[in-house]
């Protein structure tokens, strides 16, 4: 918690800067702005940044900046996603900070809730709050599920500091589901990476602002639509290679930042085991670039902390000690299946029983591919 409470520095009134980095989604763009204004108890601004479009979105983006005084259209070249939010966060004149991705859209009051929030809360670094997924997005078999934190973020106390929490950086970034102090992002020089196309960059601002926030206030409501792997998007083209590049970037951040508490660490490295598991699904560990990027991963990871992680399988912490040359710290399988148990009856609970059904097929090819009975797959780290 901060020593002293933050003071209200809007420019304008404006309580919520809300930053749309916009390129080519005109099929979705009309939805997502029109859920964003439906907020209208705080005082809103809409920075929709066009990204050299080449689609119709510019159009449509002007649509709603000529019949919404709230709406600011800032037309450039295309420079990637990165440059996109910094640009947004220049010219963002409100006390908070929000992201919408547009092929996304909000459920009502989304902005309105959380800037309430924290305003209740004495003006905290960040308000957070879980999401909703759609899957299979655009499909006849599209469904919405809660995201894997809906419910277990529970901190004693709020505000509270990541310390307190670790948990909330270990699944999916959704860095757009959270609002930040606009003030806290200037003082503490926190900006996106710049690189071509979306390249994963949500990653390292989610490490900098949940490790450098001195207050965070958590409401346990979702109000964020996230399409999941929308055909062309950049989580279905990303790059080989990249998220250990990314996983290095935010391991830089941990380290400049000091951080040496086992619980951020040990959530931070279940985002590394995530990536290991997928690249060994899709290239295997004999591929060299595969093995040497894992490899140099394990190598930035404690063995004391990857030892106590229990929702890593056995077979996956013997996987590691080979690849980074530790020598193995010992540890017990039974901590692993219990997570597995509990595991099963959150899904049930959160998503239901189909859900969590179809994760006991994961299990079991899980435990099929630890004992060679079948190719290893990402399955390795599914329950983590």
């Amino acid at each position: 918690m901060t020593d002293v409470a933050p003071t209200r520095t809007a420019q304008d009134g404006i309580d919520v800067s809300v930053i749309v980095p916009c390129y080519n989604t005109e099929a979705f763009l009309d939805q997502a702005l029109s859920s964003l204004e439906a907020n209208d108890r705080c005082s809103l601004e809409v920075i929709v940044v066009n990204d050299g479009s080449t689609d119709g979105s510019l159009a449509i983006m002007r649509e709603h900046e000529a019949r919404d005084p709230r709406v600011r259209v800032i037309d450039k070249e295309n420079s990637g996603y990165g440059a996109n939010m910094n640009r947004g966060i220049s010219e963002a004149r409100g006390t908070y900070v929000g992201i919408l991705e547009p092929d996304d859209y909000l459920r009502p009051h989304m902005f309105d809730v959380m800037f309430e929030c924290a305003e209740r809360h004495g003006l905290p670094d960040m308000v957070k709050t879980p999401y909703i997924r759609v899957w299979m997005p655009t499909t006849p078999q599209e469904h919405l599920y809660m995201c894997s934190y809906y419910g277990r973020i529970k901190p004693e106390d709020e505000p509270f500091t990541l310390a307190d929490c670790p948990r909330l950086i270990q699944h999916h970034p959704s860095i757009w589901s959270a609002i930040y102090r606009r003030d806290f992002l200037t003082q503490n020089d926190i900006r996106f990476m710049e690189v071509p196309g979306a390249g994963w960059v949500d990653n390292p601002f989610l490490i900098q602002t949940c490790v450098l926030a001195k207050s965070i206030v958590y409401i346990n409501e979702p109000f964020y639509c996230y399409r999941e792997d929308l055909p062309g998007s950049s989580s279905v083209l990303r790059k080989a290679g990249l998220s250990f590049e990314r996983w290095n970037d935010m391991a830089d951040v941990i380290e400049r930042c000091g951080v040496t508490d086992e619980g951020i660490l040990r959530s931070f490295y279940v985002i590394g085991f995530r990536y290991a598991g997928a690249a060994i699904d899709e290239f295997g560990l004999e591929v060299p670039e595969v093995r040497e990027w894992i490899s140099q991963m394990f190598r930035r990871m404690d063995p004391k902390v990857v030892a106590s992680i229990v929702t890593l399988s056995g077979s996956f912490k013997r996987t590691y000690f080979r690849l980074s040359g530790y020598e193995p710290v010992p540890f017990s399988d039974l901590p692993y299946l219990r997570s597995l148990v509990g595991e099963f009856f959150y899904s049930w609970c959160t998503n239901g029983p189909a859900f969590a059904l179809s994760r006991l097929g994961i299990f079991a090819r899980r435990r099929a591919a630890e004992k060679g009975l079948v190719k290893p797959t990402s399955t390795h780290s599914a329950s983590i």
